[in-house]
């Protein structure tokens, strides 16, 4: 029997989706949303917003669809249609600022993802007015919690199968072995410039201070967003930009300072030890 999923995974080899895919992103890129950009992504809770936002059309759609089944209250099944849709807005801004800094692959499900969540949210307006109007909107609205269903099933494959959205430098704790290693000799590392080394199975970026003592600091090379390779990105004002989506973190401890990353990036302490840089992971990052 064939694997159901195999459906899904064919989504993203779709190149023709791309057609609709690229244009989308740069509209999306073009928004004047300024600070709101990073808000709508999460970056203040560290994480995605877009999977918490879509709980409030999600919880009142099921609601209503439960009130439909039962024959309940028809002014609070209207009413929840209504929540529904008003808490659709926000979600469908997050999932689009989500959407536009992502690998092709994963811009192919999405696109199939936001034409079931439009066809969810076309479905319930039809649906509200047909119930203002004074007729049963029911059948119009479990279509739009099928079309809701078929949207969450490919947001689940985004975050779980094709990791979008989740911290891809999560796994550097447990994949550098406690303690110090040594990196080079301090001239290894030119002023202002990045240098990578590996640290067992990690690569790591080493960034030595253009200005003052020339302090050395280190993060973990591949970007929490999507393991783009940070030691090939711009160094500038205490920072290093991600080449692949723009993402920038403080060297000096891995703040993320703007996104589309929402996570920190592993940060280490830095020694010069017997004429050798060393470094460790920094404390509260051990596992």
């Amino acid at each position: 029997m064939r694997n159901p999923l195999s459906k899904i995974d064919a989504l993203e080899d779709a190149d023709s989706l791309d057609r609709i895919a690229t244009p989308v992103r740069t509209g999306v890129h073009a928004l004047p949303l300024g600070p709101l950009r990073d808000a709508l992504r999460g970056r203040w809770q560290g994480h995605p917003l877009h999977p918490a936002l879509v709980q409030t059309p999600i919880g009142a759609w099921s609601s209503a669809a439960l009130l439909d089944l039962t024959r309940g209250n028809e002014r609070a099944a209207r009413l929840l249609v209504a929540a529904g849709l008003a808490g659709a807005a926000p979600a469908v801004l997050a999932g689009a600022v989500d959407f536009a800094d992502q690998f092709p692959e994963q811009e192919r499900v999405g696109v199939v993802h936001a034409a079931a969540n439009t066809a969810a949210i076309a479905f319930y307006a039809a649906s509200l007015v047909a119930r203002g109007r004074g007729r049963s909107g029911r059948l119009l609205g479990f279509a739009g919690l099928t079309a809701a269903t078929v949207g969450g099933v490919l947001g689940g494959h985004l975050a779980y199968r094709q990791a979008a959205g989740v911290n891809h430098s999560q796994a550097v704790a447990h994949l550098i072995d406690a303690g110090w290693h040594p990196v080079g000799a301090p001239e290894e590392f030119p002023r202002g410039r990045a240098v990578r080394r590996m640290v067992g199975e990690v690569p790591v970026l080493l960034v030595r201070d253009s200005e003052g003592t020339g302090e050395v600091h280190a993060l973990a090379d591949r970007c929490a967003h999507l393991s783009g390779p940070l030691s090939e990105g711009g160094v500038s004002d205490g920072c290093v930009t991600c080449p692949w989506h723009g993402s920038v973190f403080r060297l000096a401890d891995g703040a993320c300072v703007a996104g589309p990353s929402t996570a920190p990036q592993p940060s280490f302490d830095v020694r010069l030890n017997d004429g050798l840089v060393e470094i460790r992971l920094r404390q509260g990052q051990a596992h």
